[in-house]
């Protein structure tokens, strides 16, 4: 059934007068002045065609009909502000996560499982993306990203200490620095223009080999050069902690040094903000996954 009502914002008016029994004080309630109020009022009494209050010198008071409606307007305006203040409390318990696509699928996905029955309460949204989200701005809530351990304006704690290492199908056989060059370089463009981000140039350069004239093939996305590795169409350079159960499975090994450090993984969130109860559970489960 289509709802005839009046104006809200003359009813809102009106409910606030009424239960202040004063255009005064509902005008500094809401924060407009006494002749909008009346005015508002006024609107209503004709919309209705009924007389809401008796106007005094020094106040205001409600008729018989001003009281029906006071009653029903209090009702619904009760409803109204409990179902926002429902709202609130839903969003505020959920907590949303940035990282890359890599990370959530070969690190955080495994762990979803454990998060949900330890926090049954919490929705994580997990936000993957290559590109590194506005966290001051409210994109998310917390980040895990990889670096140095600096993130200007960032709280950081480390969550994995991690080095990187070629890492490829056993069955290309690598036993030795020398035979990388043998094989196709699989590269992934993650955290480019990341100073930290380790690179075969970087490796090859602390293992002393030449690699200039090795077969590469360039992915955007990292999980795909794992995929890459284990079809044994090449070696790549990854962080070793990220293909731990690949390499527990046979499917892949880490089988040369040098290993390179200095990229770690960070969980990181605005500094200086009031940080929320469920924030701080999954900063804290984060931190508490890789100990285990």
């Amino acid at each position: 059934m289509k709802r005839r009502l009046p104006s809200l914002s003359a009813l809102h008016s009106f409910e606030a007068a009424a239960r202040l029994q004063s255009f005064k004080l509902a005008a500094e309630e809401l924060s407009v002045s006494a002749t909008s109020i009346s005015h508002q009022v006024r609107a209503l009494e004709e919309a209705l065609d009924v007389r809401l209050f008796l106007r005094k010198t020094r106040a205001v008071e409600l008729t018989p009909e001003g009281r029906i409606l006071l009653q029903a307007a209090g009702t619904g305006f009760d409803a109204i502000a409990a179902g926002v203040e429902r709202l609130r409390r839903e969003q505020r318990r959920t907590v949303t996560l940035s990282t890359t696509p890599a990370f959530a699928a070969r690190w955080l996905v495994p762990r979803l499982a454990a998060f949900n029955a330890a926090h049954p309460g919490i929705t994580l949204n997990v936000h993957a993306s290559n590109q590194a989200v506005d966290l001051a701005g409210g994109a998310a809530d917390l980040a895990v990203r990889g670096g140095g351990g600096h993130f200007a304006g960032l709280h950081a704690r480390r969550l994995i200490q991690t080095g990187f290492a070629p890492v490829a199908s056993p069955r290309l056989k690598v036993r030795k620095a020398s035979d990388v060059a043998r094989h196709t370089l699989l590269h992934f463009d993650w955290q480019r223009g990341n100073r930290h981000a380790q690179t075969w140039e970087k490796w090859a350069k602390a293992a002393g080999v030449a690699l200039e004239a090795a077969a590469s093939v360039r992915f955007s996305e990292e999980s795909h050069a794992v995929q890459a590795a284990i079809a044994g169409q090449g070696i790549v350079l990854t962080a070793v902690p990220l293909v731990r159960q690949e390499i527990s499975m046979g499917l892949l090994e880490a089988p040369v040094g040098p290993v390179l450090g200095g990229f770690d993984f960070y969980v990181v969130r605005p500094e200086g903000d009031e940080v929320r109860a469920e924030v701080r559970a999954v900063e804290d489960w984060l931190l508490s996954q890789e100990e285990q």
